[in-house]
């Protein structure tokens, strides 16, 4: 499986780079996909809901009327989750949602994203992105030489490219992220993936055959 490489102005060339097969053309799993979203996502959250319980509302300890002989249910406190304005019954606490996930599980859910970019052909690899100061402008006349203008794209670069990431901060479909920070949810997100020379080998390096013995 080949793939055009585009100029750095968007423009066609005669070159092509080979797409690895162990990252670009295997059976995707649909459900390693989903644990690794949900690891994701589920990372993202704050987990800082609090409500207070008995022990933290404001109110007397005193114990309401003596236990027998009223005719009424027996009760303590004003601070009674079962009394108006008293705590909580078993409330939220804050917690931790995020969860581990195997490492090569991680990769695969990787590779299995972008064996269906793949599939839809909606892979892009340009030459080189190195911007001398920031360009919205240029950014932009790529995007649409390449007619990507309008898609969600997430563009990768091979190394922290400052330049290329603050040219994309105007242009609000447009995601720019290092090749080895781009996660699963990013790739699936995106309608295309635009990659940089480098930073498909660099991904290709770290998610392909060789993954063993870069773990």
């Amino acid at each position: 499986m080949n793939a055009k490489v585009f100029g750095s102005d968007g423009s066609a060339t005669k070159r092509k780079v080979k797409l690895d097969p162990s990252v670009f053309a295997i059976e995707p799993n649909d459900h390693v996909i989903w644990l690794d979203v949900r690891r994701i996502q589920a990372s993202a959250r704050q987990g800082t809901h609090k409500t207070k319980e008995r022990s933290e509302v404001r109110g007397s300890t005193r114990k309401l009327y003596r236990q027998k002989g009223t005719g009424f249910a027996r009760a303590g406190s004003r601070k009674s989750p079962l009394r108006r304005s008293g705590g909580t019954f078993f409330g939220p606490r804050p917690r931790q949602y995020g969860f581990k996930m195997n490492v090569k599980a991680s990769r695969l859910a990787r590779r299995s994203a972008l064996s269906y970019k793949a599939q839809g052909d909606a892979l892009r690899v340009v030459g080189d992105m190195q911007y001398d100061e920031p360009n919205s402008r240029k950014l932009s006349e790529l995007m649409t030489t390449m007619g990507l203008f309008g898609n969600k794209v997430l563009v990768l670069t091979e190394t922290h490219s400052p330049e290329v990431y603050r040219s994309s901060s105007n242009l609000p479909r447009v995601r720019v992220k290092e090749a080895q920070h781009a996660s699963t949810l990013d790739i699936l997100e995106a309608d295309v993936v635009l990659f940089e020379e480098g930073a498909l080998a660099l991904l290709t390096r770290l998610l392909g055959s060789s993954e063993k013995a870069a773990a």
